[in-house]
């Protein structure tokens, strides 16, 4: 026999047995043969017992996950005969280097060697079946300062306990993907660009939020907010103050964009601020067998089913499936409205700027306040003043404008009274 890439020989136990067997067990299995020299002559081991419990010790103690169930010893005369099959939770590896390639060892040929980053990746998607936040964190150094914040400030424990209820930590004790994204040293990164004009072109504003992705929703949103102006017009003596965006549907937009994307891709997730409009891009499309007109129906697959719940628990989402019909009704009022794009690998979120087209928004404003008088007098014999004031949340006078709109317009005639006290019907 000779060292290959299912055997291996020791004369005696050394420490480093472990990675020997962690090696195999991270890759096709094999044989250790403790007690034969680099050639595989015997070399017979003084102390058989005291060897084996020093190699079973070694493994059971010296290995994550637990590696005991694919190790089998046995003994003979003159040695120890270690059969190692390959493990079903792979990477095993190194508690005290964690899962890095100082920590990871394979077989390559005759030798165990540290796996590289792509290895190790690779053995966690296989393993883990692919879902990303379930799946096991390369970083196992994790701090969790801004995570515990956020769940303090909403009344959520945070807990060892809660942590595996939710998934941050596994089952195997080790820190998810999901525990990365929640932790202050995730990797992932909200990036803003503000343009001037309509186009891309020249940058007034770049911007880059890093950190726990619960750091990155609220600098994102104060960011948003303080990008959101507000603008005034007059409708005859009354002063009408909009945001450019609906703060709630910027905040839904954010949310989406954060709780939705794909984290498996290394990408921003990218805000930008045009004159007419605020695009949020994030990478990862549609959960596939969706189709964007799902969405408006209320079907809901979540991509990070984890995080969705870590989001619901927390209240910043209040059911999965309703934020994009919320951001919709936010825009019920104006003819422009949020668009979507989703293509394979990525999906893009449009709000309107209701103040770019200041005309438009002003007549559709009167329009709104027409229909709401109409369905009053549908209901009720007549309206007065004071009744119109009431409804529309107006002064005095802007309720005689409206009324004397509605009356030029053909829409109401006026059946008796003066100006404060008339009592005012549908044409007939």
């Amino acid at each position: 026999m000779r060292e290959s890439n299912s055997i291996e020989f020791k004369r005696q136990y050394t420490t480093d047995i472990k990675k020997e067997v962690m090696a195999f067990i991270n890759s096709s299995g094999g044989v250790i043969y403790v007690g034969r020299d680099d050639e595989g002559n015997s070399y017979p081991l003084t102390n058989i017992n005291e060897t084996l419990t020093q190699i079973s010790n070694s493994v059971r103690d010296g290995l994550l996950p637990d590696a005991t169930m694919f190790v089998k010893y046995e003994t003979d005369d003159e040695g120890i005969t270690i059969t190692v099959l390959e493990g079903t939770n792979k990477p095993y590896f190194l508690p005290e280097k964690g899962l890095k390639p100082s920590g990871v060892y394979v077989r390559q040929g005759a030798e165990s060697v540290p796996a590289s980053y792509e290895q190790i990746r690779e053995m966690i998607k296989l393993t883990d079946n692919d879902k990303y936040e379930a799946a096991r964190s390369l970083t196992q150094e994790l701090t969790f300062s801004a995570a515990a914040e956020e769940f303090a400030n909403c009344g959520v424990a945070f807990s060892d306990n809660q942590m595996r209820t939710l998934g941050i930590i596994g089952t195997d004790g080790l820190y998810t993907n999901l525990g990365l994204l929640l932790s202050d040293q995730c990797a992932h990164t909200v990036k803003f660009g503000v343009f001037s004009g309509v186009k891309k072109g020249d940058f007034k504003t770049r911007k880059e939020i890093d950190g726990s992705i619960f750091k990155q929703m609220r600098s994102s949103f104060d960011f948003l907010s303080l990008s959101n102006n507000l603008a005034a017009t007059f409708s005859g003596l009354d002063r009408i103050e909009q945001y450019d965006y609906p703060e709630e549907a910027v905040r839904e937009a954010m949310l989406n964009s954060i709780v939705h994307r794909d984290y498996a891709f290394s990408g921003s997730i990218i805000v930008n601020l045009y004159d007419d409009r605020m695009e949020f891009v994030s990478l990862g499309g549609l959960v596939p067998g969706l189709r964007t007109e799902d969405l408006f129906i209320g079907v809901s697959q979540p991509r990070n089913e984890k995080l969705a719940n870590v989001f619901y628990r927390l209240k910043h989402i209040e059911s999965y499936g309703t934020g994009l019909r919320r951001i919709m009704q936010y825009y019920d009022d104006f003819e422009i409205k949020p668009e979507i794009m989703a293509t394979h690998g990525a999906f893009k979120l449009t709000l309107p700027n209701m103040n770019h087209a200041k005309p438009f928004r002003a007549a559709r404003h009167q329009k709104t306040q027409h229909k709401a008088v109409l369905n009053y007098l549908r209901d009720n014999p007549f309206i007065t003043n004071k009744i119109v004031q009431d409804i529309l949340s107006v002064k005095q006078t802007r309720a005689y404008t409206v009324i004397k709109e509605m009356i030029n317009e053909g829409f109401i005639i006026k059946r008796h009274g003066g100006m404060d006290e008339g009592e005012y019907i549908l044409t007939e």
